[in-house]
């Protein structure tokens, strides 16, 4: 009985041990980018992504802390390991495949100009977000731009007159459209289907766990199976990301 009392007593000090050794996934998320993610009102952190990231750490089974980050940081940290992966939409880009993985496409994308009527893409000074494809496009392209780090200055650069027109991914421009704060602007939209400008839209992971990878491109999958995906989109997308 006293043998029985110590194996028992042990396999529950190893579990509890196990438990307390769990460690929570480190997951890079933006500072402020809606509706892919924000503090709410309430001071929530949510958002499309965040609760992407949640759905997929609930399918894989593990705990994750949400980190927020800027977008210009985002590759650095995550092929640095400060982070296990990135809920953050990033176009799939030989730059950014040479430095991190790179999941299973979750939705495609392309970007989206906004401007006053008649004005030409690369016309008037452009407001974009540091580290996306839309800065590196606009400054490859030699256009006149004013470069920001969150999305979030995108509407108090344009209300302020220090730009004129914004270059902005999918989902974000969304956002932006739907601001009443710019609607006196008389900004219309165009969308950008160049190559560098679209694409699928992928998470990044660390380069030193491809096993994470495998793991959150079957959780993709499964979320998508089971309605959670979709879910999640019309929570906080007026159309389907697919």
């Amino acid at each position: 009985m006293i043998l029985r009392c110590l194996v028992v007593t042990l396999a529950l000090m190893c579990s509890l041990h196990g438990h307390a050794a769990e460690k929570a996934l480190r997951v890079a998320v933006l500072n402020y980018s809606p509706p892919m993610s924000y503090t709410d009102d309430a001071g929530v952190l949510t958002g499309f992504n965040v609760e992407i990231m949640y759905a997929l750490c609930e399918a894989m089974g593990v705990k994750c802390e949400p980190v927020p980050v800027t977008l210009e940081r985002v590759v650095d940290v995550v092929a640095a390991g400060e982070f296990d992966f990135a809920a953050v939409s990033l176009l799939s880009t030989p730059e950014r495949r040479a430095r991190v993985l790179m999941s299973k496409p979750y939705y495609r994308s392309i970007s989206v100009w906004f401007a006053r009527p008649g004005v030409v893409p690369g016309g008037v000074s452009s407001a974009v977000v540091r580290g996306g494809v839309q800065a590196r496009y606009v400054q490859a392209q030699g256009w006149k731009s004013l470069l920001l780090d969150s999305h979030g200055e995108v509407v108090t650069a344009l209300l302020r007159g220090h730009a004129e027109a914004a270059l902005l991914p999918m989902a974000t421009a969304v956002a932006l459209q739907q601001d009443s704060r710019i609607h006196p602007l008389g900004l219309t939209t165009t969308l950008l289907r160049d190559p560098q400008l679209a694409g699928d839209v992928c998470l990044s992971v660390n380069p030193r766990t491809p096993e994470l990878l495998a793991r959150l491109n079957e959780a993709i999958d499964r979320i998508k199976r089971d309605g959670r995906f979709d879910r999640i989109n019309s929570r906080f997308i007026p159309f389907r990301l697919q």
